[in-house]
């Protein structure tokens, strides 16, 4: 768990087709996944706007990156957001397939 802007506890869970981010409960965003061939694309990302400006995408994304780095398989980063956090975190440079 981690903590946004505000302070307040997230949660990141990953299901069949997305990983989601909620805050204390409440299910704020998600990006989504598709798994094939020992690579995991993330085509979309998205925050819900009543929780835009406190850092969720980032915590999201960035569990999501390290979830899938520690299962082994290659980051493709499709969402405009992906690539820009495998941009600026140079510890995915090894699983990135960009």
């Amino acid at each position: 768990m981690a903590t946004d802007k505000t302070g307040a506890t997230t949660t990141v869970t990953k299901e069949a087709d997305r990983f989601t981010i909620s805050v204390d409960g409440t299910v704020a965003g998600f990006t989504e996944i598709v798994d094939r061939d020992g690579r995991r694309t993330f085509p979309h990302t998205e925050v819900d706007g009543a929780f835009q400006g406190r850092g969720l995408a980032s915590i999201l994304i960035g569990e999501a990156l390290q979830q899938t780095h520690d299962a082994g398989l290659k980051i493709v980063p499709v969402c405009s957001m992906v690539v820009d956090y495998v941009k600026k975190h140079p510890e995915f440079d090894d699983a990135a397939d960009t």
